[in-house]
């Protein structure tokens, strides 16, 4: 015999005590900035809706964790920039990504990288996507297809152009080097 099809449960609506644990569940589990979080809140409300007279209370809530030290948007900011670059991607890009999880630009103040980690960045994405010297020698169509993804990367013109013009990989590295050892003298 076949058991009938379950029939779809309705979720209870929130009150603030529910809503207090998602948003503390959240946080624990996601690095996130105070707007990911106001974000998340709002769309757990618009699927199962507020259950008290009162208006949920969302801005007390993310307001309560920066003072509490759970949500820090400029800490978030310096993360997500350095795992970005890690990843070999540009300041536009990472520009781009902060701009998405509601980094004020007034907290983006460490988050911003000098000349030595952009090459590095540049660097990185050219030798995980084998561009320039790391890969076989293409001809103009495809140094203009290398470009293009360089910059769709959010690189520099600048720094693609020197990755991509580059003789060989020791020359990149040196270039990447000489940028670092004029950050250390100033």
């Amino acid at each position: 015999m076949i058991a009938p099809p379950r029939q779809k449960r309705t979720p209870q609506p929130l009150d603030a005590a529910r809503l207090n644990d998602l948003a503390l569940a959240y946080v624990a589990r996601f690095a996130v900035s105070g707007a990911k979080l106001e974000t998340y809140l709002k769309r757990k409300l618009g699927e199962r809706g507020w259950g008290e007279e009162t208006d949920p209370p969302v801005n007390e809530i993310v307001a309560r964790f920066v003072r509490a030290g759970y949500l820090d948007d400029a800490a978030y900011a310096v993360q997500k920039a350095s795992a970005l670059r890690r990843r070999g991607y540009g300041e536009r890009r990472v520009a781009q990504a902060l701009d998405a999880a509601g980094v004020a630009s007034a907290q983006r103040g460490e988050a911003r990288a000098g000349e030595a980690a952009q090459r590095q960045a540049a660097l990185v994405y050219a030798r995980r996507r084998r561009l320039g010297p790391f890969g076989p020698a293409v001809d103009r169509p495809g140094r203009e297809k290398q470009l293009a993804a360089l910059l769709r990367a959010g690189h520099r013109a600048d720094l693609a152009r020197a990755v991509l013009g580059a003789s060989d990989v020791a020359a990149i590295e040196a270039w990447v080097v000489s940028a670092a050892a004029e950050e250390d003298e100033a």
